[in-house]
């Protein structure tokens, strides 16, 4: 048979089964017994509370809920599996327990159905914690085929736009998703126990300031005003730190109009977090503490694996400065080139492609990229930044021409950026100044002046630390998760209809 008969056959297949499945369900609609009827079933236990606590609910009576995955029908007796949110359990269903019509209608379901079973826990003689049923009811019918099993859910486009039959079928992605789950929980008890106040701030903005990335545009039309969907957190959480509230984080979605790949996607989830009265040597005492604490707290250790690569998260995190840093790897120091003539010659030199307007900052941060990012695997804190790279940080006070902020790297990522946040109105008026000057020049990544936020640093803000998480990435490390789409319970994916 050829390729193209086989296909037309599954497909007639296919669409036999379909039918046959609504057949079944117009069947039990004349019947009475229309599963959609049913409004609630009231669960006592999940598969795994059974199998974990045997010995307190042998020969109890359960009640379970999930979907059919397997059915085994051998005369008066049957097999089945039932999937829910722990895992699964085996159900032994006797003739004799539920009786004849309720029987029948347990032969006539279909794998993908939704039922609930009431029954006691016993050990099969094989040794399998099981539930012998009493009573087997239909809570939905399920009018779609699931995939084959073993062959699975494969075609990786269709698990992320059906993530709901991807977490049915694959196991591992629910246990990603659980733990994703963990993840924020943990985040959130380290930072109320450190006296951090959770907020929310607009993710509709009229200046989308913050970062360097370009925004998404819409139209508010009640106003008759453009709007932009916000790119960070930055600039209203220090609107908050100006008003008195020392302690603040926001965990929340961020929108960056810009490509797709296993780490980037145009909505991500951004943790921002601010505190008075310290610096950015502060917020990486921080930054250790909470890595290590979610760790121990999600996965019971501080030492993940990712890649193959062990990371331990309990030994203290290297420091390094963005200088030295490019000095170890790329043997150029610069701290001996002083002009921007020098910084061109030697990244000519170096095959390092900067554009015109790329000052001497920008090509320190180009070789920093370029031969630094991949070797810092091990938890690593890259401090000291050129000015010119950091728009909204506190120059160091000994050397203007760079500040104090540093980059948190695992894996070759940058994990987090932190700042001690610039607080000088008349400063940050020449950086917005600077940065407008940018974005004429062709930048459209460039922030724009915000004169709102200038308003209220100049009401007067203390000194603060701040840094932004990227928790997505966060996530793909502590589930080894290949890519950011993993971690996202519905990534962004390219229409269909195109």
């Amino acid at each position: 048979m050829g390729e193209q008969q086989k296909s037309n056959q599954t497909e007639q297949d296919l669409n036999h089964v379909l039918k046959a499945r609504r057949d079944k369900l117009a069947e039990l609609q004349a019947a009475g017994k229309d599963p959609f009827q049913i409004t609630k079933y009231d669960v006592t236990a999940h598969s795994m509370d059974i199998k974990e606590h045997y010995e307190e609910w042998e020969g109890k009576e359960a009640s379970i809920a999930g979907r059919l995955m397997f059915k085994r029908v051998m005369g008066k007796a049957s097999f089945c599996n039932i999937q829910d949110l722990k895992g699964n359990i085996q159900v032994y269903v006797a003739r004799d327990s539920i009786g004849e019509d309720a029987y029948k209608d347990f032969k006539k379901m279909d794998i993908g159905d939704i039922v609930g079973v009431k029954g006691k826990a016993f050990t099969t003689k094989t040794g399998e914690i099981s539930v012998h049923a009493d009573e087997v009811t239909l809570l939905s019918k399920s009018l779609q085929v699931l995939p084959e099993k073993f062959h699975g859910l494969t075609d990786t486009d269709m698990r992320y736009r059906q993530r709901y039959v991807d977490l049915i079928m694959n196991a591992e992605v629910k246990d990603t998703f659980v733990k994703r789950s963990k993840i924020l929980a943990a985040i959130r008890k380290y930072l109320g126990g450190e006296g951090f106040m959770e907020v929310e701030t607009p993710m509709l903005v009229a200046n989308a300031g913050g970062a360097a990335a370009r925004p998404f545009e819409t139209h508010f039309n009640a106003l008759n005003e453009d709007l932009k969907l916000r790119i960070s957190l930055e600039l209203y959480l220090k609107r908050l730190i100006v008003g008195g509230l020392e302690r603040v984080y926001e965990i929340g979605r961020v929108f960056r109009n810009e490509g797709l790949d296993t780490r980037h996607n145009p909505e991500f989830t951004l943790m921002e977090l601010y505190q008075a009265y310290t610096d950015y040597h502060g917020m990486m005492d921080l930054t250790e503490n909470l890595y290590r604490f979610v760790a121990q707290e999600v996965l019971g250790t501080t030492k993940i694996v990712y890649n193959g690569i062990e990371m331990d998260l309990g030994k203290p995190f290297e420091r390094i400065t963005m200088v030295d840093a490019v000095k170890k790897y790329s043997g150029v120091d610069f701290n001996e080139i002083h002009t921007l003539e020098e910084a061109r010659a030697v990244a000519k030199e170096k095959n390092i492609a900067f554009e015109e307007r790329h000052k001497k900052g920008d090509i320190l941060n180009l070789f920093f990229e370029e031969f630094v990012e991949e070797h810092l695997l091990q938890p690593t804190f890259v401090m000291d930044h050129p000015v010119e790279i950091s728009p909204l940080t506190k120059k160091k006070p000994e050397n203007p021409d760079y500040v104090e902020r540093f980059e948190f790297f695992m894996n070759g990522w940058e994990m987090a950026n932190a700042y001690s946040e610039l607080n000088d109105p008349i400063d940050q008026r020449e950086r917005f100044k600077a940065q407008e000057e940018l974005f004429a020049a062709g930048d459209e990544e460039a922030n724009h002046t915000d004169e709102d936020f200038l308003n209220a640093l100049e009401i007067g803000m203390p000194p603060t630390g701040g840094i932004g998480f990227g928790i997505d990435r966060m996530c793909m490390l502590l589930t080894n998760s290949a890519a950011i789409r993993d971690v996202l319970l519905f990534p962004t994916m390219k229409s269909l209809e195109k």
